[in-house]
């Protein structure tokens, strides 16, 4: 539970900071003399694939590191990961991503303030600044609820086929420990490829955790029930859907490739077997290794 804590907190302090400084950082400082435009969503993009990276190598040679109760949920279902550690997971991830919102908040809360006081409104009317912290959905959706849960399962079911592929050793899963690297760089895929949909939430405590540490500070209606001009209760689909989605993703990782490969293991005959079998030297026979 401490290493779920730690690395979740690593995940937000990283990645809601890469947020905060497109947003509020960079063009309150001085140091953004024009406008990045579309670019500004490479660095919000890059922050979490290596927030990812780096909440995943802190904790993942104690507890596995889920970093999201989506993962944990769809080992659970899949992978064997014992039901009763589900809970204590999932509290961990939350807090530590409650906490990791706060820490940036406290880093970043003169550049927020500065920002909304340029634009003349006031915390709980401005979802730019929320958006340092959570996920809300394109103005394109409209007042549709089914638009972003669908990109969510979508979202986090691709998290899942990928994560599945690569710590699968039976597959050609990557050597030398370099699978959180990869897994960061699916996030940050996911980010360049649907992310401007509904702000690639998918992970329940990523979303909620900062989300709720919002709603303490000032953003009111927007942070719970995540309303605001073109959503409404909107805080649950951030939660539902990637929990959804994560279990689409590994019964189709399985599907299509863990099936295959655990056949193959079956014809794969023993090494005892094949001594039965096969005609060779005798145990006797000196210089002969079996």
């Amino acid at each position: 539970m401490l290493a779920e804590f730690l690395g979740t907190f690593v995940l937000i302090l990283l990645g809601c900071g890469s947020v905060a400084v497109a947003v509020a950082g960079l063009p309150g400082s001085g140091r953004q003399t024009v406008a990045f435009g579309p670019a500004n969503w490479l660095i919000i993009s890059w922050g979490w694939g290596l927030g990812v990276v780096f909440g995943v190598y802190v904790s993942g040679g104690i507890s596995g590191g889920h970093i999201n109760p989506a993962v944990t949920l769809a080992f659970a279902a899949r992978r064997g990961f014992p039901w009763k550690k589900v809970l204590p997971y999932w509290g961990a991830q939350l807090l530590g991503a409650f906490l990791g919102a706060a820490v940036v908040f406290s880093a970043y809360s003169w550049a927020i303030d500065d920002f909304n006081g340029k634009a003349g409104i006031d915390r709980d009317q401005s979802l730019s600044t929320f958006s340092i912290f959570a996920t809300f959905p394109a103005e394109y959706f409209g007042s549709s609820w089914w638009g972003p849960f669908l990109d969510q399962l979508i979202g986090t079911a691709i998290l899942l086929i990928l994560v599945c592929a690569l710590i699968d050793t039976r597959n050609s899963g990557p050597l030398s420990n370099l699978a959180p690297f990869l897994i960061g760089l699916v996030v940050f895929a996911i980010g360049l490829s649907i992310g401007t949909n509904a702000g690639y939430a998918i992970n329940p405590a990523r979303d909620f955790g900062p989300r709720l540490w919002t709603y303490f500070v000032g953003w009111g209606d927007i942070a719970l029930p995540g309303t605001f001009q073109w959503f409404s209760g909107y805080f649950w689909i951030p939660i539902i859907g990637p929990l959804v989605g994560g279990l689409i993703g590994v019964f189709v990782y399985d599907l299509f490739i863990g099936k295959v490969l655990t056949e193959r293991a079956k014809e794969v005959k023993p090494p005892e077997t094949l001594r039965a079998e096969e005609p060779g030297p005798s145990r006797g026979d000196p210089g002969v290794d079996l």
